[in-house]
């Protein structure tokens, strides 16, 4: 079957069987930032956003993102081109391994769109169901709080 959806603001026709994961065809057709970690919905490193908020790819079929938009880590910025927000996790040391950064990423630009000043307790909702094994979080909420610092003085 053919799934029709918006990715990082382009129409695209993916070729899907029934019962595929939409992270796995997002995975095949060239968008690697999300990843399979647990493949139970409980670590993140699949999540990316459908209409502005963040699901979990691994637990969502690809046919359910039909008509919807969904926006993956590489819609942020490129290794050459890094964004600013990817510019200030890696400033802030907030990338360690990297496995969860995409979905931490995600998560913050989700949380940013509809809260530009979040307090730390805000910040922490919006990163549970994010598993980060190597920072501790500590360099990830500082780098969210410099992240809307800089948003805000633009």
């Amino acid at each position: 079957m053919q799934v029709n959806m918006i990715i990082n603001g382009e129409p695209k026709t993916l070729e899907a069987e029934a019962g595929d994961l939409l992270l796995d065809v997002l995975r095949r057709n060239g968008y690697k930032g999300a990843k399979k970690g647990c493949g139970h919905g409980t670590c993140g490193a699949c999540t990316v956003l459908m209409d502005g908020r963040p699901i979990l790819s691994c637990m969502t079929f690809a046919a359910q993102a039909e008509g919807h938009e969904i926006f993956t880590v590489e819609g942020l910025g490129s290794v050459n081109e890094p964004s600013e927000m990817q510019k200030i996790f890696v400033n802030n040391g907030a990338v360690q391994c990297g496995y969860c950064t995409p979905g931490m990423l995600l998560a913050t630009k989700a949380l940013l769109e509809t809260n530009s000043d979040p307090t730390e307790e805000e910040i922490k909702r919006a990163l549970d169901g994010n598993l980060c094994r190597c920072t501790g979080y500590v360099k990830i909420i500082k780098a969210i709080k410099e992240v809307a610092a800089a948003q805000k003085s633009h």
